[in-house]
């Protein structure tokens, strides 16, 4: 009887070090099964506000004239105006056309401002609504495809970065700085939906009014608000989680171009669009140039304004299409001004629209 009580207890051994060591082993195999990389599932919590059946808006615009176009810019063969007060996107296959010959992108925007694109998307901003509005080529035309909600307050500019290869938008009060990705797999619908990588912080910028930022090369550049009169310079270092934003450096201003609209480099100047000043005075409206941002605050600039031949309105945006730059600008019956530069040298000026 004492013997088969022993070799039950060693049964019952053998059997609990089994068990521990299939359990050891698995605990091992589990660290690294967690480190490997993951990236984002196609489901509706990474991928928010799909459209549910996308088709082309297939209207015409019907308004002769622009009411404060923002942007224009160039898509493949298309060519695209933010027609801000007009509420809508519109677009056509050429700068000839009378306006009410352009297509519709959208109009569902309350004051959309600028258009981006990545080879596939096209990205605008829906700056009263908060939110951004997603594009891709159809058949038929374009379609909306994304809504992207709550993106700060007053998201004012959008622009792709194709070294980092995302995109960004800016949230013009709060300081924040959206990164948004594409999925690399379309969905079922042949749709590339968009997520929110990263957002971005400046915390004096918080209730700063910032119309845009500029990227070169590797820096950032935030034009100054008629509440802060200064430039910020900063950087990106790392992406995704790990993405990071430092400011590196702070160029004061006069009072006078204070309400910035958008510092564009061309040769060795920096071009700066101008609003208003710091009391939002839009009879400041101008634009200026200077080498240095340092000599901002001297007043070590030159006001070329005149030079376009514009006066009483208000320059905005600048983008460059086909080796020739755009300029929109509002206030006045001249809204889309083209322009070159030559050996530092506006030359060739001619309203568009």
């Amino acid at each position: 009887m004492v013997n088969l009580k022993i070799h039950v207890k060693r049964i019952a051994l053998l059997i609990l070090l089994c068990i521990t060591l299939a359990a050891c082993t698995e605990n091992k195999t589990v660290p690294a099964q967690e480190t490997e990389p993951q990236s984002p599932q196609n489901n509706d919590a990474v991928y928010d506000g799909l459209v549910e059946n996308p088709q082309p808006l297939s209207q015409h615009n019907t308004y002769d004239t622009l009411n404060v176009a923002t942007y224009i810019t160039q898509v493949d063969d298309t060519y695209f105006i933010a027609d801000c007060y007009h509420d809508q996107i519109i677009y056509s296959d050429t700068l000839d056309k009378p306006l009410t010959e352009w297509n519709i992108l959208t109009k569902e925007v309350h004051y959309a401002h600028t258009i981006a694109f990545d080879a596939t998307t096209i990205l605008v901003d829906d700056t009263e609504h908060n939110r951004l509005l997603a594009f891709q080529k159809m058949d038929k035309g374009y379609a909306h495809t994304q809504t992207l909600e709550g993106i700060g307050m007053k998201p004012h500019f959008v622009q792709y970065n194709e070294k980092r290869q995302e995109f960004m938008a800016w949230s013009s009060i709060t300081g924040e700085l959206y990164l948004l990705k594409r999925c690399n797999m379309p969905n079922e619908q042949g749709i590339y939906p968009l997520y929110i990588d990263n957002i971005l912080k400046i915390d004096e910028l918080y209730g700063v009014y910032v119309r845009s930022f500029t990227v070169l090369e590797n820096e950032i550049y935030f034009v100054s608000g008629h509440n802060n009169q200064t430039i910020l310079k900063a950087q990106i270092d790392g992406s995704g989680n790990n993405a990071k934003i430092m400011v590196t450096n702070r160029y004061e201003v006069p009072s006078n171009l204070a309400g910035m609209v958008q510092l564009y480099k061309i040769q060795d100047y920096y071009y700066i669009t101008v609003s208003t000043d710091n009391t939002e005075n839009q009879e400041y409206a101008t634009i200026v140039r200077t080498k240095r941002l340092e000599d901002l605050k001297t007043g070590a600039y030159e006001d070329v304004y005149a030079q376009f031949g514009l006066h009483g309105g208000t320059p905005y945006y600048i983008n460059e299409m086909e080796g020739r730059y755009y300029m929109t600008h509002h206030r006045t019956d001249k809204n889309i001004i083209a322009f070159d530069v030559i050996d530092n040298e506006i030359v060739n000026i001619a309203v568009v629209y």
